[in-house]
């Protein structure tokens, strides 16, 4: 198995799910892992530290000190020493203190100190796993870059039956044996620095109206993910959107505008291998902006506009020779025209062509269909698929277009 020599920390917080942790322990033991454990006051009114200490072979920490108060356990340590960081059961508790940074015992402030992916599995009551302020918190966390383990359905505590039951144990740990599978089979982009930009961009007309597109994010946060699969340091700057990353070493930073974006692309373009352009950037922004809500009037209304500054034309002058820039191409009408003459104005190496003429590509569809053309005048159609899919396809393009360009300039030197 994956987990075998991983050194995992289990983090466990009072619920009577957490009665599971013992098998969930000792299933991460007999895959080879090494395994401790920390738990909440709270925690070991369900389950003894006792019994996770004689099944993971190490002491099971509750407090910042020992018993006598003579020993510190100290939590930056067990941040640094962990591959994994497993919170199980995750209350509606300890995910509200994770998500706000309230640090108040030695879970929480272990998980503030951890460096290494972080995984969390709920466990609670239906509406309480319903309730706003939870989903809220579920969605911070994930947004965070923690990875999510999807809570079960079926008889909870209280007698009812639904959403909210922690995940069992032999699937939290296929979960986790899956990751490292993951780092692991496939590491191709390993010591790469990828920028990925998705989403729309807003551009404010007043406090409250914007212009903007109908871009969900979905391609580029694909994208991401596949990237830091696949071993490569990802940043991931993503406009308005309600999809997050999944993968937890996918680094994202939030932004509006297409001003926003610019900055933040050309700031980090400098230190990266490689750009991948999939955000549906304004190519227009209001000329002024009022401060106040613009009431309605009889009559037309007028908005005057300029153009933003080109993201991807601004990264291609100064595209050193070992950078790869990729671009996007959404057309209507002769795209492959528009796509082949986007890729040289703007000093391009690949663009990746999907056409609203495709029935399932384009904006707000799960799938997308694409052309990729390169700079060598290559062209390469793919059928309809995921955009998970997608993603593995441009990401394995661009990763042969690099190896061709860099045995050839060794052939060349």
């Amino acid at each position: 198995m994956s987990l075998d020599k991983k050194k995992i920390l289990v983090a466990v917080s009072g619920s009577i799910a957490a009665y599971k942790v013992a098998l969930i322990v000792r299933l991460l033991v007999k895959a080879g892992a090494e395994v401790r454990v920390i738990l909440t006051e709270a925690a070991a009114a369900f389950i003894t530290p006792l019994t996770l200490s004689t099944l993971s072979k190490n002491p099971a920490l509750t407090s910042f000190t020992g018993s006598e108060g003579e020993m510190w356990n100290n939590h930056v340590e067990l941040g640094l020493w962990a591959d994994l960081l497993l919170v199980a059961p995750a209350t509606a508790n300890t995910m509200g203190k994770m998500a706000r940074g309230i640090c108040d015992n030695l879970l929480v402030a272990t998980y503030l100190s951890a460096r290494c992916p972080v995984f969390f599995a709920p466990a609670m009551d239906l509406d309480m796993w319903q309730h706003p302020s939870t989903l809220e918190n579920v969605r911070l966390l994930q947004e965070y870059g923690n990875q999510l383990i999807p809570v079960g359905t079926g008889e909870l505590a209280s007698g009812l039956s639904g959403a909210g039951r922690m995940a069992e144990p032999e699937d939290i740990v296929a979960f986790l044996d899956r990751y490292f599978d993951g780092l692991e089979t496939q590491q191709d982009l390993k010591g790469k620095k990828i920028i990925v930009s998705a989403g729309p961009t807003h551009e404010r007309l007043d406090p409250v109206r914007y212009l903007g597109n109908r871009s969900s994010g979905k391609m580029g946060i694909e994208l991401a993910d596949e990237a830091a699969r696949r071993g490569a340091d990802v940043s991931l700057v993503l406009g308005p959107s309600k999809y997050r990353p999944s993968h937890p070493n996918v680094q994202t930073l939030h932004v509006e505008s297409a001003a926003e974006m610019f900055d933040a692309v050309n700031d980090q373009w400098e230190n990266a291998d490689w750009c991948i352009m999939a955000a549906a950037v304004a190519d227009y922004t209001p000329l002024t902006v009022s401060q106040k809500k613009i009431k309605k009037k009889e009559g037309e209304m007028k908005i005057e506009l300029k153009r933003t500054q080109d993201i991807i034309a601004s990264l291609g002058k100064k595209k050193a020779s070992h950078q790869l820039l990729v671009g996007f191409a959404l057309e209507t009408n002769n795209a492959h025209e528009h796509a082949q003459g986007k890729l040289k104005r703007k000093n391009l190496d690949l663009i990746v062509l999907n056409s609203l003429a495709d029935k399932g590509a384009g904006f707000q569809h799960d799938t997308n269909k694409i052309t990729i053309f390169d700079s060598h005048n290559k062209e390469q159609k793919f059928e309809l698929k995921s955009k998970k899919e997608v993603a593995a396809d441009i990401l394995s393009y661009a990763l042969r277009y690099t190896n061709v360009n860099t045995a050839e300039e060794e052939i060349a030197g």
